[in-house]
Formats: structure tokens, C-alpha cells, sequence
């Protein structure tokens, strides 16, 4: 029986960030949790990580695309806050981006992760960004970490 499982050092691998500015408050904790986790556990240089920031989170997905067309990063990490409102809006916002990022993760064989919070308000928001309940930044960055050494396991195993 064959088995890859793989642990979270990362030192040469290279992460893109992609973070919203909309509800700058909360994402600039997510943020901080996700750099943290990178440099401090996955061992992964600053120079290796790219930080882009777009308007909201329902852009993040077009930049994905893009840098995961592109072959340089070995993940890519989204950070963004969706929070419910009186309208439906919320609904769209968070199951189209999520299907999207799914959807580019699967089609250029690239991880990426989400430390997108969707809460029904700004108090959750905040414990989920490190206050209370851990922060979701950070929770991303260890998954992107264990994927970039499942794929590459993964590539060594198949030989690809």
C-alpha cells in the first residue's frame, strides 16, 4: 500500500495572497495570521510570497485564474470577509466565489485555499479573525502548506 501525507515546511515553495479590501478591518487580521503561519511554520521566505490586493471578494477569483495560469506559485491563498445583510447579495457573493476558486484550484492542479470568513455579522467576523475562535487566515495557510507537499509527493509518486 502506497500512502503520501506530507507535513507543513515549505521553504522553497512560493504563495500568492490575494486579499480584499472590503472589510479591510477584519482581512488585515487575516492576513497577519496567514503571513505568520507561512514564515514562522511553513519556513517559507517573505521574498516568496506575493500579496495582491482587489476591491472585494468576489474579484479574488479572476486574479486566481490568472496567477495560477501563470505556473509560478505553488498555492494560492484566498482572504476575504462576506458578511450577511438584508439582501440575498451575501448568498451569491460567497457560493460563486467559492465555486469558482474550486473550479480553477481543479483545472490548473493548483491548491488553493480559503480563509474566506462568511458570517452573519461584523462580531463574528471578528473571532473567527483571530479574537475568539482561531483565525482563519491562519487555518488556510497550514492547508496551502500541506497541499504544496501532497502535490509535490503526489507529482514524485506518479512521476510527473
Amino acid at each position: 500500500m502506497n500512502i503520501i501525507q506530507s507535513g507543513i515546511t515549505a521553504k522553497n515553495a512560493s504563495v500568492a495572497i490575494i486579499i480584499a479590501r472590503f472589510n479591510e478591518l477584519i482581512n488585515k487580521y487575516l492576513l497577519s495570521g496567514t503571513i505568520d503561519t507561512l514564515t514562522r511554520i511553513g519556513h517559507i521566505n517573505k521574498e516568496n510570497i506575493l500579496k495582491i490586493y482587489v476591491p472585494g471578494t468576489y474579484e479574488i477569483p479572476v486574479v486566481a485564474s490568472y496567477i495560477a495560469n501563470s505556473k509560478k506559485y505553488d498555492a494560492i491563498i484566498a482572504i476575504g470577509t462576506i458578511i450577511k445583510g438584508e439582501t440575498d447579495h451575501f448568498k451569491y457573493i460567497s457560493g460563486d466565489t467559492s465555486s469558482s476558486l474550486l473550479t480553477i484550484s481543479t483545472k490548473y492542479f493548483i491548491p488553493i485555499t480559503s480563509g474566506i470568513l462568511t458570517t452573519k455579522n461584523i462580531e463574528q467576523s471578528l473571532e473567527r479573525s483571530g479574537a475568539k475562535m482561531g483565525n482563519k487566515g491562519s487555518q488556510a495557510a497550514f492547508a496551502a502548506l500541506e497541499m504544496i507537499n501532497v502535490m509535490k509527493n503526489l507529482k514524485k509518486s506518479l512521476k510527473i
